[in-house]
């Protein structure tokens, strides 16, 4: 390393490891005086084609003036950054700050010069722009706010490279030479080409694992029993089209074959390629078998293996060294302490789990970083997926144990252009870069549902990332608001994952009620008002009802343009005109396909042969096994008319309508009420509103304040003056509260503002706490403002102690509250409530990411449960919730503007009939924490 006194300190904070293209991985770090070898060993492997490009002649070797040069670096004016896969180089990038006449300088010039190479074998794969977002990160650290390059008109792959970046540029061409310049702050383009490629490589990465061509189990065995030889079976029994092979160092030499599948004793002697390695060996050999991995090839790894972070601080180093040391090879890893991965797609068929069975086939990605909580959900899927829903099945499932490297966020890449996924089902027990996923999850929501049972638990162990220090219940409404359909079990989220895989989405809350149990329909009817939707009134079509009747009554119900989905009841019923469950379900299903754009759920009670002949009945034709077995034929009477040809599935590609049936009624309403929120989330996505533009509002005027104050110190609260002038400066007036330490202190004031006043404590705990005595209102004149200043300081105490301030009275109205606060994991949160109770006792308080758009403020404002005070309830006045939205867009933009601006408050604000009053405010100011999705794509650092 560089240790002169004229060079900085390695930067060590620039090391990162990187998704490429294809889904491979490679490390990114400062190249050093001790990397000479490898660059000279990397040049050398060059083409002499790309050194032209690079030198713009023929350029054969490097000399040592040439070694020298591109491995001494001071990190500030010359920098180089390598690209690495098994410790060696695969592409470089530097650059070199110039002057404006091109001349090496150094800061206070803004201007650098920016050249790469790229070795040919890895030329395609991304390398090249991956390199140019961390050196321009780098470069603008430095205080470098501009690139050039010279780049030969033949090297069209280098200028992609520069124009599809997204950077603002400007173009020239000269002496045979394209000069390139550009900024390199980032834009919207440039965010938005560098999440495009994040998805694209993501998933893909994902994708070498979930869809292998060919698999090795490491750790198989010799004898019947044990994780290896259990894996390895699952995948042969599940009919893998692979290639799979038995690894195990300690197998008798001459042993070829084990459990009728090639055997070997190494990954190393194995003739053709492998894609996925599933590890199960104990955790001191792993080290070996990923180096085996490593230098044969191989994609990924999966890591069955047990002791690591869960067993304690030596295990979370062996976890840490372990994701080091696989990322060294440009491998991902699923695990450790990992049940495996599933994909049933007839063209796969990989079980590389613990779980003994295939599960059906269908169009549900499962995901769960728990092995018990994997292992529950798919019993339920199979058991559900056949037997009491009939819905469908698995596409893929990945239970990814300590989650050291792929994590949920890499799995949404995979499904979210997976043509074989429909809906996501994801169990988290934590969620370690909250940031990251709800952008993610905003993306894949507005394509398919996303379901998700959140737990309470902490980030992975081992994991260099940021803790949020938001509530769980706020986590939970960010997660709402970015189209995530967010139940509290896992019975809940199959429930909902199962109704949305083949039924379409609702267009509204109304819900039609029918059946043959009154009761049943009243339990239904109840359970639609405690969701909030809007049931019309039951149909009760009898204990008597036929197969016919329900079929026209479905009927009805679905063409009648008063509901949106409709929930059919049914118990048991004994008679000989009494239909059976294959003849009842085929009766459901054949009027359901009349009309298929409307959702239709059954709740039914023991009927477990209805359910199951609502999963296998496709058409109205008798079923040949239901025959067999004794069933009923319909009477003519019965007869029902052919099915009608489904125009619009439910989801693309979902194949045979099949409708979901549930043992309660709280269960399918539960599951219905979710489907119509997400559905009226979708609709409100497409349009998603517009931050609004206020021409009073002092953009420059606010930073010159923040940067003088903070100027004072790293972190601090803004005095009562302070507050308002910054406050001021985005059109948010705070009412003047003036100091009182006399009675004629407080005459005074109220002689200048004017009667009526109000009289207020505010020592911290006395402090928008009416329901404590100190606050005193509407005081009219002096004798009463004299006299209430006596009651309070008797009650209380020394002026001193009370800080009393004096203030005009606001119109009255509802008093709210208004927050935003910088978290450092999640972002720029906006909250707002009602002030008092509602927010203090019982949370009732919304929030939303900032920056919050119009729409998004209505939304916030009614998003909370005691909503309706704002709104009339029970004959009061309606208060001004147009002047409430712009106060919300007002504090958002401020944060936004400024991340300077940790935490906000506005405390109360009272709501009238017309306008509002801001009576109370507090601003805090610190350096802001760093913005993590703003710089280069990286993995979570270890």
């Amino acid at each position: 390393m560089q240790t002169s006194s004229d060079r900085h300190e390695y930067p060590a904070h620039w090391e990162a490891d990187v998704v490429l293209r294809d889904g491979g991985t490679a490390r990114i770090r400062p190249i050093t005086v001790d990397d000479a070898e490898r660059l000279v060993s990397f040049y050398e492997q060059v083409s002499d084609e790309s050194k032209y490009y690079r030198f713009f002649a023929p350029y054969p070797r490097l000399s040592a003036k040439d070694v020298h040069r591109f491995t001494h670096h001071d990190f500030v004016d010359r920098v180089g950054l390598a690209a690495t896969i098994g410790g060696e180089f695969i592409a470089t990038v530097r650059y070199d700050r110039i002057g404006a006449d091109g001349m090496p300088a150094s800061a206070p010039a803004d201007e650098a010069e920016v050249a790469f190479l790229v070795q040919d074998a890895h030329q395609g794969r991304g390398v090249a722009s991956t390199l140019l977002e961390h050196v321009a990160a780098v470069a603008r650290e430095r205080g470098i706010r501009r690139f050039t390059a010279e780049v030969l008109p033949a090297n069209v792959k280098m200028i992609k490279v520069f124009t599809d970046a997204g950077y603002t540029q400007k173009r020239s061409f000269e002496d045979g030479v394209v000069h390139l310049e550009f900024d390199i702050e980032p834009t919207d383009r440039s965010l938005a080409v560098q999440r495009a490629r994040e998805q694209r490589a993501e998933g893909r990465s994902v994708r070498r694992l979930l869809l292998p061509g060919s698999v090795a189990v490491v750790g198989t065995g010799r004898t019947p029993g044990g994780v290896g030889r259990g894996i390895l079976g699952n995948i042969r029994d599940a009919g893998f089209t692979g290639s799979l092979y038995a690894v195990n160092k300690a197998l008798p030499e001459g042993l070829k074959e084990l459990d009728g599948v090639s055997a070997y004793r190494s990954v190393r002697d194995i003739d053709g390629p492998v894609d996925l390695a599933v590890v199960a060996v104990p955790a001191d050999h792993v080290p070996e078998v990923v180096t085996e991995c490593g230098e044969h090839g191989v994609q990924g790894l999966v890591v069955v293996s047990a002791g690591y972070a869960e067993s304690g601080p030596e295990g979370r180093e062996r976890q840490r060294e372990l994701v080091r040391h696989a990322r060294t090879y440009g491998m991902r890893i699923i695990g450790p302490n990992a049940f495996g991965v599933i994909n049933t797609s007839p063209g796969i068929r990989l079980n590389a789990s613990l779980a003994p069975e295939m599960p059906r086939p269908g169009r549900i990605g499962l995901f769960a970083q728990s092995g018990a909580i994997g292992i529950a959900l798919l019993s339920r899927l199979q058991r559900r997926g056949g037997g009491v829903t009939g819905v469908t099945g698995v596409s893929t499932f990945v239970s990814s144990g300590n989650r050291a490297d792929v994590s949920g966020n890499d799995v949404i890449q995979f499904w979210y252009d997976d043509p074989d996924t429909d809906v996501v089902l994801m169990y988290l027990e934590s969620i370690g870069n909250p940031r990251k996923f709800t952008r993610l999850a905003r993306r894949t929501a507005a394509a398919k549902p996303l379901v998700v049972v959140q737990g309470a638990g902490s980030a992975p162990q081992g994991h260099a990332v940021r803790a949020t220090q938001l509530p769980h219940a706020t986590v939970s409404a960010l997660l709402r608001q970015a189209g995530v359909i967010r139940v509290d079990t896992i019975t809940e989220l199959v429930d909902a994952g199962l109704l949305l895989a083949r039924q379409p989405l609702p267009a509204g809350p109304r819900v039609a009620i029918l059946g043959n149990s009154e009761s049943l329909g009243l339990l239904t009817y109840d359970a639609c008002l405690s969701e909030g939707l809007r049931p019309l009134r039951p149909l009760d079509l009898t204990t008597q009802a036929s197969a016919g009747d329900f079929h026209a009554a479905l009927s009805r119900a679905l063409a009648d343009d008063s509901c949106d989905a409709v929930v059919v009841t049914a118990i048991p019923a004994i008679g000989e005109g009494s239909p059976d469950d294959a003849e009842l379900a085929e009766a459901l299903r054949s009027a359901a396909e009349q009309v298929p754009g409307k959702p239709v759920l059954v709740v039914h009670v023991e009927l477990g042969g209805l359910a199951e002949a609502l999963s296998a009945a496709t058409s109205t034709a008798p079923q040949p096994d239901a025959r067999a077995s004794g069933a009923r034929r319909l009477r003519p009477s019965q007869q029902l008319p052919p099915p009608v040809r489904a125009q619009e599935s439910a989801a693309p590609d979902a194949g045979p309508r099949l409708i979901p049936a549930y043992p309660a009624a709280e269960r399918a309403v539960r599951a219905l009420a979710e489907a119509v929120h997400y559905a009226q989330w979708r609709r409100e996505a497409a349009e998603p509103g517009r931050v609004p533009e206020y021409e009073d509002i002092d953009e420059r005027g606010a930073a010159r304040l923040i940067d003088g104050m903070l100027a004072r110190g790293q972190g601090l609260t803004l005095g009562t003056e302070e507050t308002r002038e910054l406050l001021g400066r985005y059109g948010i007036a705070v009412r003047e509260a003036v100091p009182a330490f006399t009675p004629d202190d407080a005459a005074r004031a109220a002689a200048g503002l004017g009667y009526p006043v109000a009289l207020k404590a505010t020592a911290p705990h006395l402090r928008h706490r009416a329901d404590l005595g100190g606050v005193r209102l509407d005081l009219a004149d002096e004798e009463q403002l004299r006299r209430a200043y006596a009651e309070l300081t008797e009650l209380f105490g020394k002026p001193e102690e009370l800080r009393p301030v004096v203030q005009q009275m606001a119109p009255r109205g509802v008093d709210t509250v208004v927050r935003a606060v910088i978290d450092p994991a999640a972002g720029a949160v906006l909250s707002f409530g009602l002030a008092g109770a509602a927010s203090q006792l019982l949370g009732d308080m919304g929030h939303r990411l900032v920056p919050v758009t119009d729409r998004e403020a209505t939304s916030l404002i009614r998003s909370i449960r005691t909503a309706p005070l704002l709104f009339g309830w029970r004959g009061s006045t309606p208060v001004d919730t147009a002047a409430l939205e712009e106060l919300l867009l007002r504090v958002s933009r401020l944060v936004d503007d400024h991340p300077e601006v940790v935490a906000v408050t506005l405390e109360p604000v009272v709501v009238a009939p017309r306008g509002l009053t801001v009576l109370g405010a507090s601003v805090r100011l610190a350096p802001p924490p760093a913005r993590n999705d703003l710089g280069p794509r990286t993995l979570p650092l270890y």
